[in-house]
């Protein structure tokens, strides 16, 4: 690394170990199948550049001397997405965080920008705010979320990431011997959209925006889980309510790890968490008012607490952290709940798995309907128990995207994505762009089996 760090001149580099292994690192630990795989997979130096020339630069230099290069935004991925299996270079972007302009609905920046700083910077400067966001919004960054994530706060409206017209362009480094520089746009932006780094390093995004609204966060109780099911799905399916999160997350999580949003709470409750528009509060209430036992038990805007924090930190994964917090025994899932019968499917898996499987459902729009994400928390045992659950739901039609592996393909549609697969042998033909994170590269005749432990190791 000597020769690379000199070559490098004064673009910023860290080597201190300790500073290294901590930006080797995300949140895989979520998972203790995941934990043990990855505790040992550090790179071997930081690099930090501060514009795109650094970039072409760094890519330049390491691939002419074979060094992986694992791209890095906020560190806030959950399954592995940033941390290095091959050594070699951590490229962090969180220098790269100039927005390049913006204009009423539509937003072009660097990818190393907070998101929180993003949304802040839109709201104030043409009006509008992000279609959707994940809850980490206060360390993730922008060009993290396009690259790791998939949906979010937002998607009970806007529906995925990679829908039309969420991602609208991507700037893109190639890892060649001469590194090019693609501006991709259109259905092409889905050659990098979650791709976890794979095959280009994004340096500019194009995202659309929405016209800002005054948002109000509610928490609504109700101690039947079937009322509380089809009530957040009522709330989802109003066209005339303006709404950015509807989740749903069965006691008795919420009463035991919500801390002081859960003031008033029992065990019994059930927690429909809603962010909405100010004015759509009213009519909220409304649908509160015929729902079976149901009462807002807070709202944002009537309690200022300071020990209580936006709703959306106690939704999407941060109802995995929060329970993390007092049980490190305790995992996740992430089940699709989209086909005709999901609504029976969740009741059903909600009481075969009981306190097993602690129910959490977040409201997706799937255009021509209202799905689910299940974000389910799981009283870990052993592997093969989880396996055994996971089993249960991809044999009832309910996709899991697995969140106990690391690849591309194992934690999504168990299958090769042949756009990615392709750019990648053009932007990366020697594969040192987050190595092993796509089976695809490695193993071309990949059939969509779960991949042994150790695997995409032994393949380098």
């Amino acid at each position: 690394m000597d020769d690379l760090i000199a070559a490098l001149g004064d673009i910023p580099v860290i080597t201190d170990t300790n500073s290294v292994r901590r930006r080797s690192r995300d949140f895989y630990w979520y998972s203790p199948v995941l934990k043990p795989q990855l505790d040992g997979c550090f790179g071997d130096i930081v690099v930090m550049p501060r514009s795109e020339a650094e970039v072409i630069k760094t890519l330049k230099l390491c691939q002419a001397r074979d060094v992986p290069v694992t791209v890095r935004g906020g560190g806030t991925g959950n399954y592995g997405q940033a941390v290095p299996l091959r050594g070699g270079v951590i490229l962090e972007t969180r220098n790269l965080e100039a927005i390049e302009w913006m204009r009423p609905g539509r937003v072009r920046t660097a990818p190393g920008i907070r998101i929180e700083v993003l949304e802040k910077a839109c709201r104030e400067g043409v009006g509008g705010e992000l279609r959707m966001f994940p809850s980490t919004i206060r360390h993730a960054t922008i060009g993290g979320y396009i690259a790791g994530g998939s949906s979010g706060i937002g998607s009970v409206t806007w529906g995925l990431l990679r829908d039309w017209g969420n991602l609208v362009a991507a700037r893109v480094v190639t890892m060649e011997a001469e590194p090019r520089v693609i501006e991709l746009r259109g259905h092409d932006v889905q050659k990098v959209n979650h791709a976890y780094g794979t095959n280009g390093v994004i340096t500019a995004l194009e995202l659309p925006l929405a016209p800002a609204v005054d948002w109000v966060d509610l928490l609504v109780a109700m101690p039947d889980f079937g009322a509380a099911m089809h009530f957040a799905r009522n709330v989802s399916e109003q066209p005339g309510i303006q709404k950015r999160l509807v989740s749903l997350v069965a006691g008795p999580t919420p009463a035991r790890h919500f801390e002081a949003l859960a003031r008033g709470l029992d065990e019994r409750d059930h927690a429909v968490l809603l962010i909405v528009a100010r004015e759509d509060v009213e009519t909220v209430e409304a649908l509160v008012g015929g729902a079976q036992d149901a009462r807002v038990s807070y709202r944002s805007d009537q309690d200022a607490s300071p020990d209580i924090d936006p709703i959306y930190e106690y939704a999407w994964n941060h109802t995995t952290l929060r329970a993390l917090k007092h049980d490190r025994s305790v995992t996740y899932l992430q089940v699709l709940f989209a086909g005709p019968d999901r609504w029976r499917l969740i009741e059903e898996s909600f009481v075969r798995f009981g306190d097993e499987v602690p129910m959490h459902l977040e409201y997706i729009n799937f255009g021509d309907h209202i799905g689910c994400f299940g974000l389910q928390l799981v009283r870990y045992t052993s592997e093969a128990r989880l396996r055994e659950i996971m089993d249960y739901f991809d044999g009832k039609g309910c996709p899991v995207f697995d969140p106990h592996a690391y690849t591309l393909e194992g934690g999504g549609m168990k299958q090769i994505d042949p756009l990615q697969l392709a750019f990648k042998r053009e932007a990366d033909p020697k594969g040192l762009l987050n190595p092993g994170k796509m089976i695809g590269w490695d193993n071309p005749d990949y059939d969509g089996t779960r991949v042994p432990v150790r695997y995409m190791y032994e393949a380098g």
